[in-house]
């Protein structure tokens, strides 16, 4: 008890939580406030048990299961055998607002950061970042499953996805995101997605 009202009082999220929850670096405060946002995002999902127009990925406890699903029904559906697909990686211009409705095949996933660089609207290539700008959010990003032998690929930076800034043990995938420069200035950058900042 002593050690829970401890934690508390110094605004950190006890041990015995964090042993049982997701991945965050946050204070409690803010810990406490992206778990509710977290129920709340599920509880709107299973209200009709439809797939949203977009899904915040950096909500699910376990986010690598999410995207092996998305491979797994288009093998289903295509009759092509999973351990032959992989996920293409396509960056819309679009934010959550604006999305519609969920594609036919595949989801848009929304909620990711990008740290090192920043995604340029116009080009829809990786770029430079801006001065002060550390983690800008990412636009709305199509994934959908396909075979590895239709992957492009020319120019394309092989991005880790991270579930915090801690990177190492909360790696997530690896999403392929176009560029015009070489894949290793990004590399050297410690080009990095992230569910949570």
């Amino acid at each position: 008890m002593e050690n829970l009202s401890n934690s508390l009082f110094l605004n950190n999220v006890p041990e015995r939580w964090e042993k049982k929850a997701y991945p965050s670096l946050f204070q409690l405060s803010q810990w406490y406030g992206d778990m509710i946002q977290r129920a709340r995002e599920l509880e709107n999902w299973i209200g009709d048990f439809n797939l949203p127009a977009s899904v915040w990925l950096g909500g699910f406890f376990n986010p690598q299961s999410f995207l092996t699903a998305i491979m797994q029904q288009t093998a289903r559906k295509n009759e092509w055998p999973l351990d032959r697909m992989c996920l293409q990686c396509d960056v819309t211009k679009k934010t959550k607002e604006e999305m519609s409705g969920p594609p036919r095949e595949g989801a848009y996933v929304h909620g990711l950061y990008m740290e090192g660089a920043r995604w340029d609207l116009q080009t829809g290539f990786i770029a430079e970042s801006y001065l002060k700008e550390l983690t800008p959010r990412m636009p709305v990003i199509f994934l959908r499953a396909i075979p590895v032998d239709r992957v492009d690929q020319r120019l394309v930076y092989d991005c880790p996805v991270y579930k915090t800034k801690g990177r190492g043990p909360t790696f997530v995938w690896t999403f392929r995101l176009k560029t015009r420069l070489e894949p290793s200035k990004w590399v050297l950058g410690g080009v990095a997605l992230l569910l949570q900042v």
